[in-house]
């Protein structure tokens, strides 16, 4: 069967395993029934996921002209400390800053390929944590807005890696680790004006992901050179695609991208 459609980031669901779906404006894909199936990938074009238009693909899957201008891409989504609408100051839209950066936040620890500190929505957990391809996660604060989550994160950096390595993340290269152990001993280095918003009493989150083979050598797929790639599936893990043949396939970095799947 043949699908069209622009690729966004794959939508999930929390089951055992992790079950995942491509989302197009007409259709839809279970991801996880193409397992051990081959599955073709054709690039067909462009379509910036804010204005719509065929434009080469800039970064997050915006054209040049709305990365720099839409606020949805201002520099506080990457970097919460830099957030404002705390202070009802504008970026780039006052009301969509609101609407985004007012509401609970969480600061957390993940560990994918090791142990990380992150920030996302209350309401995008644990979403954030399968995206990132984390077998286990905890939080550590819940906070009223996106800027207290940032300067969080930002503490705790100098105690903990902020990055995956995507490479040990797809090999499996992992190890459990105690990750209320680890919450428990960044309590000291939150800030003071965060310190009220430490969870006491809470477990760590562990995630399954439908992998029927790892890859030993991880070879990263770029569509936008090659065209276009046959290949096996055999696991799903974070937004990555994992074929037989050691090619993986990030999803998440190709939003934008209008491709052709038969499958």
């Amino acid at each position: 069967m043949v699908y069209t459609g622009v690729l966004t980031k794959m939508q999930t669901e929390f089951l055992e395993p992790i079950q995942y779906y491509l989302v197009f404006e007409n259709d839809f894909i279970h991801v996880n029934q193409l397992l051990n199936k081959p599955v073709k990938m054709k690039l067909i074009g462009h379509q910036c996921l804010s204005c719509g238009l065929d434009r080469p693909i800039y970064r997050q899957g915006f054209c040049k002209t709305c990365f720099f201008d839409k606020p949805i891409a201002g520099d506080w989504i990457m970097r919460p400390e830099l957030s404002t609408a705390h202070l009802g100051k504008e970026d780039r839209d006052l009301e969509y800053e609101k609407k985004v950066q007012l509401q609970p936040h969480i600061v957390y620890l993940a560990n994918s390929s090791n142990v990380k500190v992150g920030v996302t929505r209350k309401s995008q957990v644990p979403t954030r944590w399968i995206d990132q391809g984390a077998h286990e996660a905890i939080e550590i604060v819940e906070v009223p807005n996106r800027y207290l989550a940032g300067v969080t994160e930002v503490a705790l950096k100098d105690h903990v890696a902020d990055k995956t390595n995507w490479r040990k993340m797809l090999k499996n290269d992992i190890e459990d680790v105690n990750l209320l152990e680890w919450r428990n001993n960044l309590k000291a280095h939150i800030p003071n004006e965060v310190k009220d918003y430490f969870i006491e009493s809470n477990s760590e989150t562990h995630l399954k992901f439908p992998v029927e083979q790892y890859p030993e050598k991880p070879n990263s797929l770029n569509i936008k050179k090659q065209m276009e790639y046959s290949g096996k599936l055999v696991g799903i893990k974070g937004q990555y695609l994992i074929f037989e043949d050691n090619t993986v396939f990030n999803i998440r970095a190709n939003e934008g991208l209008v491709v052709e799947l038969n499958v």
